[in-house]
């Protein structure tokens, strides 16, 4: 499959559309998804214009997985949670909805998990939870 450069996460990284940022570098950036399966879901992903991780180099797949452990600490230690669901969908076919990879860190049990891409959070307390997360990250 062809990269669009019109899809949603593209026009994240272009800032054409906001995000609630918790981190970003020169090769990843992570921001929380505004349609929570579960309180503090976030989304990393790399910068690399890639549709499925079968696309994307080895090495940004490495560095950014790097990154999904970093966050994903954060995300515990921020809302005092002892695991965290790593979830990455690639294809269509496996329930990929939009067409950037990228990984899910949602701190749940897989038992209380919502709906994927089911409903908007609240977008106040998403913004509070996201800087949980970010101080999380700032402190380490």
């Amino acid at each position: 499959m062809t990269y669009n450069e019109q899809n949603i996460f593209a026009r994240i990284l272009r800032g054409e559309l906001p995000a609630i940022k918790v981190y970003e570098d020169d090769r990843t950036l992570a921001f929380m998804d505004i349609m929570p399966q579960a309180e503090g879901h976030t989304l990393v992903i790399p910068k690399t214009a890639a549709v499925t991780l079968l696309d994307l180099p080895a090495e940004d797949a490495a560095y950014t997985i790097q990154i999904v452990q970093k966050v994903a600490r954060a995300i515990e230690k921020a809302l005092d949670k002892k695991g965290i669901i790593l979830m990455q969908l690639s294809g269509e076919e496996a329930g990929q909805t939009v067409p950037h990879v990228h990984f899910h860190l949602i701190p749940e049990s897989l038992h209380q998990l919502r709906q994927h891409a089911g409903q908007m959070g609240d977008q106040e307390h998403i913004k509070r939870l996201a800087e949980k997360i970010k101080a999380a990250i700032a402190s380490e």
